[in-house]
């Protein structure tokens, strides 16, 4: 039976608004916000386990909810109003529904990679935003795996969930150090194709029909010299206008299309 919640100022309210602000009360509960019918299914379908789920009744279908309530029955519910809801929601069109769950955290060994895998690295990401867009490139692309190495922002993130929507469970997520990443790398025979201005290699010459990663830098300051470095092979995309980078997204998502399109879309 579900918990009724009509006030703001409720202990379970205030802890889910925590662990929207806070990655430490995140890290210390072992619990995450999902935020959105599509969002809280794609965990579910992912394997995720769904552990708080507060509906606002006026706002979700009652063919939605039992639809969420018949895959988890070891979820607690909680019912809230409307103003309990608005109160919690960082949107407006989120359908009634917010989520806890327990986060997943994928090792090397977890990664199940194809023949000829295709992999995005990312390096110091700090924008939520930006890592919940560059993860919807992976998923739209189906890469094998993303790595996030010397992360500055938790993956988990309800900024990252939902500029991503949702794609934080459909890829396998992996966090590590730039120098463990490399190492797994050169033991798994992936070739490293390390993003850089001052590379003078183009991407679009770039042979990608081999295991590969693709690794891009923070959009401040670019790849570290740890990559700079350990990269097989610098690539850039050709700049023709008066700036000389673009969003880091955007580039990420140029250059594994390409990778994409010489490989047949296969």
């Amino acid at each position: 039976m579900a918990k009724i919640i009509t006030s703001l100022q409720n202990p379970l309210i205030k802890n889910v608004l925590l662990l929207c602000e806070k990655p430490r009360a995140r890290k210390e509960q072992n619990r995450i916000v999902i935020e959105g019918l599509r969002e809280i299914r794609l965990a579910m379908a992912s394997g995720f386990t769904i552990t708080d789920l507060f509906y606002s009744p006026e706002l979700v279908s009652e063919h939605d909810l039992k639809a969420l309530i018949s895959h988890s029955n070891r979820t607690e519910l909680a019912e809230i109003t409307r103003e309990v809801f608005n109160r919690m929601a960082y949107r407006n069109d989120t359908g009634g529904l917010i989520a806890l769950a327990e986060p997943r955290r994928l090792h090397f060994n977890d990664l199940k990679l194809r023949e000829r895998p295709l992999i995005l690295v990312l390096e110091t990401v700090e924008k939520p935003g930006n890592l919940g867009a560059l993860l919807r490139t992976a998923d739209a692309a189906n890469l094998d795996a993303v790595i996030i190495c010397d992360p500055q922002t938790d993956i988990y993130n309800p900024n990252a969930i939902r500029s991503g929507i949702g794609c934080v469970f459909t890829m396998p997520v992996v966090t590590a150090t730039s120098e463990e990443t490399i190492s797994w790398m050169k033991a798994t025979g992936i070739k490293m194709f390390g993003t850089a201005l001052t590379a003078t290699h183009h991407y679009h010459k770039t042979d990608f029909n081999q295991p590969a990663a693709i690794v891009m830098g923070s959009e401040a300051n670019g790849l570290s010299k740890t990559w700079l470095d350990g990269a097989d092979d610098l690539i850039k995309i050709p700049m023709m206008g008066k700036i000389d980078s673009m969003n880091v997204s955007a580039s990420a998502a140029i250059v594994i299309f390409e990778a994409m399109r010489q490989r047949d879309f296969a």
